[in-house]
């Protein structure tokens, strides 16, 4: 790629010495004597067996038989094996630990509350107990090590206990989005042979109940491995069960023991396939083990977020997104507490996120640029009124952010102290590739520096490396969070990363490196418009048209001209206030055009209610251009809102 990068921003927050001082990044560099963050980022990719080993130590991650190498590239770079020969189940150190040491069994552990209104809280030592009683519930059912169970539920409490108790057991979680339709149900419950299903009755949004249990039924009248469901009561309404296969929970768990022992497992035994929508074709699976993904999502939360005991980190998210297990795992391994709420962030009154910071003196908030454009139109007031003192850092994953929501974020919630910590890595790389960090300056919608121990770089189509220039984003060493694989298709994987440069991971995402060496994600690679030669990220379009105080949202495609080759097309949101109007649509044509180039002004831009979107709010513009142009969609299960498509569709 040859397109020149300009993103124009200037640094607006630089560490304080107490933001410094406090970190967990400045701890563990004093201790490895290390001076700077560029001598950290150089050495920790030279040399990933000495930093995953050091990280191991730092996060006090205990085996019960040691490990005899920290990585084995035997293989080749594609399929490293780690912490080889070591033997460790993750939730000995993510509960058992903590609950079992008298000075820590009394800390708080996770805090609920639910759309209603209804909260709840867990210490170690409670959630020790919870766990121990659900394994030895699945226990009692005959499930046990290697088997798959699927997680269909709400987020509260008792999902955070089977996450644990499944790996306690040995057995392979399959997290679901509780969105999920009947399809994307069944086909992930029978790709992965799963042999039991947590789900729940239904569960509230916006005051209303969405039904689950049905839902989920249909997807296992064609699951042929799947024995037993196990139910939570949540909203109360009517559901019908399964005579022999289904149990309520309230029924199975609670008369438990609450004494289990964790299964052996090696450090390499799965612990989770996650399932990732592919453009085409059935999901990916993401293959990840006990000392991967939990290991990867403790190191981002401590040295990008700077989690410690005592803070109370939010992500709000849905467990069938990778954030929800990171979430669960991360903040368990470092002794924190972690939040987590049940209902939509914006109901019943638009300041319900500010609120819940308020009364649970949050720390750490990771939030959507989506969400965020949609509050701050309603004011600075709603957040003005709420005491957000508790907060230290903001984060954000999921899209590329523009710079105008990412400053009222900034300046006005965070009274221009506290740094958005901006997240970038994917499912398969169970965190980061890039991320802010507290020792690190911050620019509007950048990223500071790779993670430690990511070897990340920018390259041209020929695989050479390039500044201050749009590239693909690449990275060109192992670490310990990477995917072992998909699930049953080893193929697949290999061509998805690993086919474009010898020994490169190709993630799939355009990337930018600034003069000050900042990082931009600019969106999928897959996404990008070439525009009579020259290539355009959609990213770069919809900033601008979020810019004029009439959207809220937009998404921009390319679609084929007989004489450029593509041309841009547009699909706004219209801020609550504004009607569609071809007046609006020449203003905002003119608009991109002035900040674009007349080349690239769109061809069409159309007004609709809504953008088909994921459920952490990933704009899936695939899917638009497809609806658009009368295709195949593709996989559409990770949609939160599949009506949107229809509206797509009947723009043309």
């Amino acid at each position: 790629m040859s397109d020149k990068f300009d993103f124009g921003g200037e640094i607006v927050w630089r560490p304080t010495p107490e933001y410094i001082e406090r970190s967990n990044l400045k701890r563990f560099m004093d201790w490895q004597g290390i001076a700077s963050y560029d001598e950290l980022q150089e050495r920790s990719t030279a040399d990933v067996a000495w930093f995953t080993d050091a990280v191991l130590k730092f996060l006090d991650i205990q085996f019960q038989k040691p490990y005899l190498q920290v990585v084995d590239l035997s293989h080749g770079i594609q399929r490293p094996v780690w912490c080889v020969d070591g033997e460790m189940n993750i939730v000995t150190n993510c509960v058992d630990k903590w609950a079992e040491n008298e000075a820590t069994a009394g800390r708080t552990a996770v805090i609920y509350e639910s759309e209603e209104g209804d909260t709840r809280s867990l210490t170690y030592a409670d959630l020790h107990a919870e766990v121990n009683r659900c394994a030895n519930a699945l226990r009692g059912l005959g499930l046990g090590k290697g088997d798959g169970i699927g997680i269909h539920m709400p987020m509260t409490p008792e999902i955070v206990v089977t996450v644990l108790a499944i790996a306690k057991i040995g057995g392979v979680i399959l997290p679901l989005f509780s969105g999920y339709g009947v399809g994307a149900i069944r086909s992930r419950l029978a790709d992965a042979g799963a042999k039991a299903l947590f789900t729940a009755d239904g569960s509230f949004r916006r005051g209303k109940v969405t039904p689950l249990k049905a839902t989920a039924d249909k997807a296992l009248k064609n699951v042929p491995t799947l024995e037993h469901a196990i139910v939570l009561k949540r909203a109360g309404n009517e559901v019908t069960m399964v005579n022999g296969r289904d149990h309520w929970y309230h029924d199975l768990i609670p008369k438990q023991s609450d004494k289990a022992e964790p299964e052996p497992t090696a450090a390499e035994d799965l612990i989770m396939i996650i399932y990732t929508s592919g453009t085409t074709g059935k999901p990916k699976g993401a293959v990840h083990t006990h000392c991967g993904f939990p290991v990867k999502a403790a190191q981002d939360m401590a040295f990008g977020t700077d989690v410690q005991p005592g803070d109370v980190i939010y992500w709000m998210t849905d467990m069938g997104w990778m954030m929800g297990p990171w979430l669960v795992f991360g903040s368990l391994l470092l002794g924190a507490t972690f939040f987590i709420y049940d209902g939509a962030p914006d109901y019943p009154a638009p300041d319900r996120l500010w609120q819940l910071v308020e009364r649970y003196k949050i720390t750490q908030l990771g939030v959507s640029p989506t969400l965020i454009r949609a509050l701050s139109p309603h004011g600075d007031e709603m957040v003005k009124k709420h005491d957000l003192s508790s907060i230290k850092f903001f984060a954000s994953t999921g899209e590329p952010w523009n710079p105008d929501p990412w400053l009222w974020l900034f300046n006005v919630v965070g009274e221009g102290e506290r740094p958005i910590i901006n997240y970038s890595g994917g499912t398969e790389i169970a965190g980061g590739i890039v991320m802010g960090n507290p020792i690190l300056p911050l620019k509007p919608a950048a990223f500071s520096a790779p993670c430690p121990g990511i070897a990340a770089d920018v390259v041209d189509e020929n695989g050479n490396s390039v500044c201050n220039q749009v590239g693909e984003l690449v990275i060109r060493a192992p670490w310990i969070g990477m995917t072992r694989g998909f699930w049953q298709d080893e193929q697949r994987y290999l061509d998805t990363y690993w086919s474009t440069f010898e020994n490169v991971w190709v993630h799939g995402d355009f990337a930018a490196i600034d003069e000050d060496g900042m990082w931009y994600i600019l969106g999928r690679s897959d996404d990008t418009i070439k525009v009579a030669g020259k290539r355009l990220g959609p990213a770069e379009v919809e900033s601008v048209l979020v810019n004029h105080a009439a959207v809220s949202e937009a998404a921009a495609i390319g679609v084929p001209h007989e004489i450029k080759g593509s041309a841009v097309v547009c699909f706004c949101v219209l801020a609550p206030g504004f009607q569609p109007a071809d007046e609006l649509r020449a203003e905002l044509r003119k608009k991109v055009a002035a900040a674009m180039g007349k080349p690239l002004a769109p061809k069409e831009i159309w007004f609709v209610s809504d953008i088909p979107k994921t459920r952490n709010a990933k704009v899936m513009r695939r899917i638009v251009r497809s609806a658009y142009l009368g295709q195949d969609p593709g996989d559409t299960s990770s949609l939160v809102n599949p009506e949107a498509v229809e509206e797509v569709r009947r723009a043309r």
